[in-house]
């Protein structure tokens, strides 16, 4: 019995020697495989697609050409579009309508008929005035003729000179009385016209406000219908004031061209020139109210739509242009990764003079006929290889549709250089200074 004791306490040993090398080889499985799929899959991540640092090649990159170019310089604001004038047509006279001769939504010339009231009465009413003038007409033509009778007695003093002078007056009370009698044909006649309704201006007729067949009054307050001149039209909207001077002496030097954009496109609806700046600033608000007309041939814009404003203040002539996707913003300032002629990029710093989503007009950094890189930047660095791939980035500078360009520099009162590029103003209170082709 005691010699069999020691053989079953070695075997309790090796068991459990064996437990803990199987342990710890499933540990070190368990962590190789956290390793594998946490450690190891973000190191390749984060390498890239390379597996390798020393098997990366060229980083693909596009790029595109500086080039100069004339830039429009805009302001830009909100504004609202405005019939040039609008006339509610009203009865002049009371009666029954006994016409509508104009459809709605239809395009009238000033002149045209409208509607007719019916004209009886006031016909009567004329041909009374005239039937009185032809009466005092006549007893003025016999006064006459006494007056030159009593006048001849009077001169041989057959009559006394008294009945002379009676019959003169008497001469001139009918005349007086005959002139009465014209001014109240004239009256007549206005307010006989006043039963058939002309369009006052040309432009478009609204919706029918009453129907034929109805008694219409001259102080009916909604009228026959509303006449809007939508050919030309007119757009306000307003600018801060410290934009005033700058306005006043563009204008001064000519008249300003003005585009109205969509809201959400920026498409150009119509194009058409500044007319008024207004003779005083809203102390409420910091901005002074501009209204522009626009000819609005094709109809694109409509009385109280709202639409975008660029008024045209300035031309940039021959200047630097580049995209503004290719422009990057470091703890330094702004730079921009020249391709070199050996397909190495090159890190520049440069000053940006105006900018919008599209072009970037640039004082300094870099010269036309240079390609500078506008997308591939994550795995760019200076000095680094670059593929220069083939795209729409390639095609330089082109020109944008529609773009609004924000000023960064200190040309003439221009925002400061320490303005955040590309900041925009708030547009539903003004404008801001932009920049783009026409």
């Amino acid at each position: 019995m005691h010699g069999e004791l020691p053989k079953i306490i070695v075997a309790k040993k090796g068991s459990r020697a064996r437990r803990y090398v199987v342990s710890a080889l499933v540990l070190l499985a368990i962590g190789g495989a956290l390793y594998y799929v946490y450690g190891g899959s973000g190191t390749q991540q984060r390498r890239g697609p390379g597996r390798f640092a020393g098997m990366e090649g060229p980083v693909p990159v596009l790029a595109a050409q500086v080039v100069a170019s004339d830039m429009p310089v805009y302001l830009n604001a909100v504004g609202t579009t405005r019939a040039l004038n609008t006339v509610t047509v009203k009865a002049q006279v009371d009666g029954k309508l006994l016409e509508v001769n104009f459809k709605e939504g239809q395009d009238v010339k000033k002149g045209d008929i409208l509607a007719r009231i019916d004209p009886v009465t006031y016909q009567a009413t004329l041909d009374q005035a005239i039937a009185k003038k032809a009466q005092d007409e006549a007893l003025l033509a016999n006064a006459k003729n006494d007056l030159d009778r009593y006048e001849k007695l009077a001169a041989t003093n057959a009559i006394n000179k008294q009945q002379a002078d009676t019959q003169r007056a008497l001469v001139a009370q009918y005349t007086a009385q005959v002139q009465s009698d014209a001014a109240a044909i004239e009256s007549a006649q206005a307010t006989l016209g006043y039963t058939t309704i002309t369009a006052p201006i040309d432009g478009r007729t609204g919706i029918r406000l009453v129907d034929q067949g109805n008694i219409v009054h001259a102080s009916d307050s909604t009228g026959i219908v509303v006449i809007t001149q939508i050919r030309p039209i007119a757009v306000t909207y307003n600018l801060p004031q410290q934009d005033l001077p700058q306005v006043n002496a563009a204008f001064a030097k000519g008249p300003l061209a003005s585009d109205a954009l969509r809201s959400d496109t920026n498409q150009v609806l119509d194009r058409g020139t500044l007319t008024v700046v207004d003779n005083q600033v809203d102390s409420s608000t910091g901005t002074v109210k501009l209204k522009s007309e626009f000819p609005n041939a094709d109809l694109q814009l409509w009385p109280g739509q709202f639409v975008n404003v660029r008024l045209l203040i300035d031309t940039l002539k021959q200047v630097t242009v580049i995209p503004t996707g290719a422009v990057q913003r470091g703890p330094n300032g702004t730079f921009v990764y020249v391709v070199k002629d050996d397909n190495s990029a090159q890190m520049r710093p440069v000053q940006v003079r105006m900018q919008d989503e599209n072009q970037t007009v640039i004082a300094n950094g870099v010269t036309p006929g240079e390609r500078v890189v506008t997308t591939g930047f994550a795995r760019l660095t200076d000095g680094a290889k670059v593929a220069v791939s083939s795209g729409n980035a390639a095609a330089g500078a082109a020109p944008a549709t529609g773009g609004a360009l924000q000023g960064v520099g200190t040309r003439d009162g221009q925002r400061p250089a320490g303005t955040q590029n590309g900041e925009r103003r708030q547009r539903g209170g003004g404008g801001s200074r932009t920049n783009a082709p026409q």
